[in-house]
């Protein structure tokens, strides 16, 4: 009664009647939440239920959304002024395309005088913004479009996801960030009394990074063998070996989920430490890419008067 989100406080109606009726706390979430629920929040509660510990089950997904959430937001508001420079150069550039060079196109056209390569190239990529912006505008967003769809089939979904663990930059932060939620996720189901196959299954649906969502998947099948877990992370080339070692310390010395739980806390933190440096290098470049483009500009522009001077000295 006290929820003022109006989903939220639909979805808890549901799950109260349903619970009121007989049904268990993690069915009637799951049967009612459907897909709005992460299904760490689910499996966790299941947890919690079956071994007795339902207050520490939520006491420990506070603690994981909380975090969780702080590293996202912590990531989301640092890309917010490169993705700003981004969308201004590429609005500078249409300007200067649209606006201003047809312009000078004008101008030299009353002059008649030979014009430069660089300034020629210029003028004929304005020309054909200016007559074909329209179709142009249509291709780019039936690509966007497609390339959408098909990011969201299997092999769209792990070529992007390749793509992005082998990116110089965003590479870095991916397999920091895909450590993270591994470590974090697994101490945290774990401590809810969760069998280790059932951890595993939960924490491959739960990473962001699909390729290794589906590396983490397959490790069931090792554990069910009787490999250790240690072990087992090994097999994903895109772990750090930090992460790897600790997992198999954690497992010798029977500290698997404090150590975990270090970790996780750890690679959070590189996270951050990725990201501002990722950052720092990638605004200067797009700085340097939109003075680049602003300077050829004005060269090709300068030239063919440099040139009239020239000839009228």
């Amino acid at each position: 009664d006290q929820t003022t989100d109006k989903t939220l406080h639909k979805l808890l109606k549901q799950v109260a009647g349903d619970v009121a009726a007989g049904n268990s706390l993690a069915d009637s979430f799951e049967n009612k939440g459907g897909k709005q629920l992460p299904i760490t929040f689910i499996e966790t509660i299941r947890a919690g239920e079956e071994s007795g510990t339902l207050e520490e089950s939520f006491r420990k997904l506070f603690v994981y959304f909380e975090k969780s959430s702080k590293t996202r937001a912590k990531v989301t508001s640092a890309l917010i002024y490169p993705a700003f420079l981004c969308v201004l150069s590429v609005i500078v550039v249409a300007i200067m395309m649209v606006k201003v060079i047809p312009m000078f196109t004008s101008m030299f056209d009353s002059m008649n005088i030979d014009l430069p390569p660089m300034t020629a190239i210029i003028i004929a990529a304005s020309d054909f913004m200016v007559r074909a912006w329209l179709p142009l505008l249509l291709v780019v967003a039936v690509l966007i479009f497609a390339l959408k769809i098909w990011s969201k089939t299997p092999n769209g979904m792990k070529f992007f996801a390749i793509l992005k663990l082998k990116l110089p930059l965003v590479g870095r932060v991916q397999r920091m960030n895909a450590a993270s939620q591994f470590a974090s996720t697994m101490s945290m189901i774990l401590a809810a009394g969760m069998p280790m196959t059932r951890t595993i299954q939960i924490t491959s649906k739960v990473l962001d990074n699909y390729v290794i969502g589906m590396q983490v998947g397959d490790m069931v099948g090792g554990v069910e063998e009787g490999i250790r877990l240690g072990q087992c992370v090994k097999q994903c080339p895109w772990f750090p070996p930090l992460l790897t070692e600790m997992t198999g310390v954690g497992e010798e010395t029977g500290s698997l989920e404090n150590t975990l739980t270090i970790i996780g806390d750890y690679y959070d933190n590189e996270v951050n430490l990725a990201v501002e440096r990722a950052l720092s290098m990638l605004e200067p470049i797009i700085i340097c890419g939109i003075a680049v483009i602003v300077v050829v500009v004005v060269l090709g522009f300068y030239l063919p008067m440099f040139s009239m001077y020239n000839s009228m000295a």
